[in-house]
């Protein structure tokens, strides 16, 4: 549809954070059936620095933006789900608002470090310490570049595929699932022209192409390539450092890819190429409930109001 802006979210512990381009919203529903709201103005890196648009770069801000929004969100409905165990009134402090502090800068910022280390160590530095080790079994790893990045391409991508496999089983986490689910049919709802209603969400599917699941299985699947550009003699710390040097180059592509195949997802050749990542969507999104819709929908809706009448902080208001 004409006049439509680019949306998009991520599940949280029993809510949804939805952001559009100057507004983030995050809805909670606590256990008196309440939903919480914090409702944010965006201040993006782009904004300041305009090079940040630029075609692969705009990516790799995307990316760290959403890792820091991300966990804002999470932190938030965190709050929300310990004040409501602890007070038994809805997760409200006095006034309707949440007593939980919002993470510092500081934290946000150290929070991120320490992920994206574990996330390097487990699906970069491990397989390829792994393909390393492999090299006197598996001769073929030392052929060339690309074998070597191949072998350890298909060892991430089944760490990848192990770690998503195992927190599937966790009760909570198929709870975060189940939202998640709920954002994307919200998504496809406001994508098609449609009301924003439970009955008219409840139709569309769970699995959406711009989803970041797609798109953590594309930068697995493109780091093959760049990879491989780097000499399979050149010595081992020259190819763990590569990993950290080339992974914003590899997330911007990647974003690229994710934004040019949206808007060509009825053509046929992509249709094939966003196929995998809509598979592993499968174990990454659940059916929901209509009052987890009633969520997802709340957090758009709200962001949506905000991009048409400016936005000022809120915390944890009550619906």
């Amino acid at each position: 549809m004409q006049n439509q802006i680019s949306v998009g979210g991520q599940a949280v512990i029993e809510g949804v954070m939805m952001r559009a381009p100057r507004t983030m919203t995050v809805a909670v529903r606590v256990p008196s059936g309440e939903i919480l709201l914090k409702k944010d103005p965006l201040r993006l890196m782009a904004d300041k620095w305009k090079f940040l648009k630029w075609p692969i770069l705009r990516g790799t801000a995307a990316l760290f933006s959403s890792l820091a929004l991300g966990l804002k969100a999470l932190n938030f409905s965190a709050n929300c789900a310990l004040e409501g165990q602890g007070s038994g009134a809805g997760g409200q402090g006095s006034g309707g608002r949440s007593t939980g502090k919002p993470m510092t800068d500081l934290a946000v910022g150290l929070t991120m470090t320490l992920s994206i280390g574990l996330g390097l160590a487990l699906f970069f530095y491990l397989p390829l310490f792994i393909t390393q080790g492999l090299k006197n079994v598996m001769p073929v790893t030392q052929s060339s570049s690309l074998m070597f990045n191949l072998v350890d391409g298909i060892i991430r991508i089944a760490l990848f595929l192990l770690y998503i496999f195992a927190i599937s089983r966790m009760k909570d986490i198929r709870r975060v699932f189940e939202y998640h689910g709920a954002e994307h049919k919200a998504i496809y709802a406001y994508e098609s022209g449609e009301a924003l209603t439970v009955d008219n969400a409840r139709k569309y599917s769970t699995l959406h192409p711009r989803c970041g699941t797609s798109f953590l299985l594309i930068v697995m699947v493109f780091s093959i390539l760049v990879f491989s550009f780097v000499p399979k003699s050149a010595p081992f710390y020259m190819k763990a450092l590569s990993r950290v040097v080339l992974i914003p180059f590899i997330a911007g592509f990647s974003y690229e890819f994710i934004k040019f195949s949206s808007k060509r997802k009825n053509n046929a050749v992509m249709k094939i190429m966003v196929a995998p990542g809509l598979w592993l969507q499968r174990l990454t999104t659940r059916e929901p409930s209509d009052d987890q819709l009633e969520v997802a929908l709340r957090a758009l809706t709200e962001a949506l109001d905000g991009e048409d009448k400016g936005t000022e902080a809120v915390n944890c208001l009550a619906s």
